[in-house]
């Protein structure tokens, strides 16, 4: 007789949700240890028939887009990153470290949303971290006091969709959704099985009524956003907030915008009296001096359409260790060491026996390879012990074979730090071309102006450092 065919168990991880047929002690997904655990028998899929449609389909030429505009915040910096504003019926997760200023942001944004200027729509504002009259407390202190504004503090997903059938409003914070837990779900709040099951359920009444929702999620120790990673895929928007928490300099990120960018950032300045954007943060990110340090260097990165200047800063001193260290902050750990080969081996400056110390001012995070030129400018003057002038900035990526590459915008580039006042640059050559390819026109093939600057285009690594150091 043939054998009946027995359901196979599954295997799955209780952080990150991932699915295995045998058990592993190590997650394939999440790489975390001790998190794999029999989740029951997997049955095969079912047969599914088709049913009745909610709408007809039509010609996409014929869908109606003007629900789907995008409304301001209120927030210029807030909407810069979202691509203009909250779309009706969108889904955002706004992740971040605890004490980071979420809840502030969101309750400048419900607040601003619920004014009459901007239509007194009713807006929910759901905490389940924190009582009503906490919240209600920093409300105060911010100035978001508003009577459209709709406070409630519950921790059960079905006295939540009780208040939104109430308030009945047009958009909710709901902070966090790791508090928030379902009587039909197994678990504890915070669980894989809870936050899937919550979050579907608001992303269902979010598209059902046309209403934004707002999800503040916790993040881990690595800074990933905390739970499956699942949630990230249901949701429209994924933002992250930044910042030193003993600065009152904030970031926010789009790591996902379905209706916008994601290459842009906004700025604000976090003080006890509420949360302000920052049109114009540049500055933030310099040391002013009255005279040249040796190891330090000024660069122009572009998040979005936005140049900032940063600064970046070296420190490189004799090792007492067998091993010596390599401590970075505010750059890539790989993107600096490789840099540092690449100084070692075709210029010649060796590091191999003394500490090496890299870091950004102000708390900015460069991930652009048009930092690599400045970084290693601020390296090799913090090894002969040699400044630059204090009105130089350095832009272009440094390949593995001592080359500097063209990166793209250095006429926007260049005109920030025009604006700010620098007067010398070091570019990759075939920076300064026109929009149709031809260069610009310029007695030394060496050295042209731009934007009242003198613009030194290089080819190699070791050539910036000679005219970088030789620069008025």
């Amino acid at each position: 007789m043939a054998k009946a065919k027995t359901a196979k168990a599954t295997y799955r991880c209780s952080d990150c949700g991932w699915q295995t047929s045998k058990w592993v002690g190590r997650c394939g997904e999440c790489q975390t240890w001790g998190t794999v655990a029999e989740a029951g028998s997997a049955t095969p899929a079912r047969l599914v028939t088709a049913g009745p449609v909610s709408a007809p389909a039509r010609p996409i030429g014929q869908v109606d887009v003007r629900s789907a505009q995008t409304k301001p915040t209120g927030l210029d910096e807030l909407d810069r990153v979202l691509g203009g504003g909250i779309v009706p019926g969108a889904v955002l997760l706004l992740a971040g470290e605890p004490g980071i200023g979420k809840s502030t942001l969101l309750l400048e944004v419900a607040a601003l949303a619920s004014t009459q200027e901007s239509g007194g729509s009713p807006v929910l504002y759901v905490t389940g971290e924190e009582s009503a009259e906490q919240v209600r407390l920093r409300a105060d202190r911010v100035g978001a006091i508003t009577d459209q504004l709709y406070l409630a503090a519950e921790t059960e997903l079905s006295a939540v969709l009780g208040h939104v059938d109430a308030v009945e409003p047009t958009l909710m914070v709901v902070d966090s959704i790791q508090t928030i837990g379902s009587s039909e779900a197994d678990g504890a709040p915070g669980g894989v099985t809870q936050i899937r099951e919550v979050t579907a359920n608001l992303i269902r009444v979010a598209k059902e009524r046309g209403i934004t929702v707002v999800l503040v999620g916790h993040v881990t120790k690595e800074g990933a956003i905390a739970g499956p990673r699942l949630l990230e895929h249901l949701v429209d928007v994924v933002l992250y907030f930044e910042g030193d928490r003993h600065s009152r300099l904030r970031m926010i990120r789009a790591v996902k915008n379905r209706y916008g960018p994601t290459d842009e950032l906004g700025c604000f300045d976090l003080s006890e009296v509420g949360i302000v954007g920052l049109p114009d943060p540049s500055g933030l990110f310099l040391t002013r001096r009255e005279e040249p340090v040796p190891g330090t260097c000024v660069t122009v990165t572009l998040e979005g359409r936005r140049p900032l200047v940063a600064e970046v800063q070296a420190l490189v001193a004799k090792s007492h260790l067998p091993s010596p260290r390599r401590a970075t902050s505010g750059l890539e750990t790989s993107r600096v060491a490789m840099v540092l080969a690449v100084l070692a081996q075709r210029c010649k400056i060796s590091m191999h026996e003394q500490d090496v110390y890299v870091s950004t001012v102000g708390g900015v995070r460069l991930t652009e390879t048009s930092v690599d030129l400045a970084l290693a400018l601020s390296v090799a003057g913090s090894t002969v012990e040699q400044s630059l002038s204090g009105s130089l900035i350095a832009v272009g990526e440094v390949g593995l074979a001592g080359e500097v590459r063209v990166v793209p915008g250095v006429q926007r580039r260049l005109g920030e730090a025009a604006r700010l006042g620098f007067k010398h640059a070091v570019v990759p050559r075939g920076s300064l071309e026109l929009t149709d390819g031809s260069p610009l026109k310029r007695a030394d093939p060496q050295l042209t102006s731009y934007e009242g600057m003198k613009v030194m285009e290089v080819d190699s690594l070791t050539q910036a450092l000679q005219v970088a150091f030789t620069a008025p």
